[in-house]
């Protein structure tokens, strides 16, 4: 069991430091701005395919802290669209897609983690023009290894544990304009 978690890990780790973490150099200029039901602080990004990314892994994540299986199914199934029109986020798209075929919720949190791990790759080299993305960290995910997660402002809701433990969490960085 722990030799299968070892090649999944180091799967996730070469993948998205290989893949998904790097940003289409080509992107459009035009600033496009995240509807406001999923962002309070109106995060900016400079590629409306990024924005689409976050503003569907913001949703997954939300659907998680609120411990809503049916609602992060339409949020991975969201997710996957918009990762599928990113070179090299494919595998992202097939984990999305593995979460959005599940009612489980702990699959789902389970899927979410390796989901997390790329978006905040892809994001760290993503083009902000304003606003701020939090890298946040609840050491009690995933049995004890811990999990992270982005969000869009520092209050923690911890999308490992809902309810059990809201504000279990703290934020470990912050992704703003270069």
């Amino acid at each position: 069991m722990n030799y299968i978690k070892s090649i999944i890990i180091a799967g996730s780790v070469s993948f998205f430091l290989g893949s998904c973490a790097q940003v289409n150099s080509n992107r459009e200029n035009e600033k496009v701005s995240i509807d406001s039901t999923s962002q309070t602080d109106k995060t900016v990004l400079k590629d409306d395919k990024v924005n689409d990314i976050y503003s569907n892994y913001l949703i997954l994540k939300n659907a998680l802290v609120q411990s809503n299986s049916a609602d992060a199914i339409k949020a991975g199934n969201a997710l996957e669209t918009s990762l599928k029109n990113i070179e090299g986020c494919q595998s992202t798209a097939e984990i999305a897609a593995h979460l959005a075929a599940s009612n489980d919720i702990k699959v789902q949190r389970e899927d979410f983690t390796r989901i997390s791990s790329d978006i905040i790759a892809y994001m760290k080299n993503a083009d902000v023009a304003s606003g701020t993305m939090y890298v946040q960290y609840c050491p009690m995910a995933n049995k004890g290894e811990g999990g992270y997660w982005l969000a869009s402002e520092k209050k923690i809701q911890n999308p490992y544990y809902g309810d059990e433990m809201m504000e279990c969490g703290e934020v470990k960085e912050e992704i703003t304009k270069k």
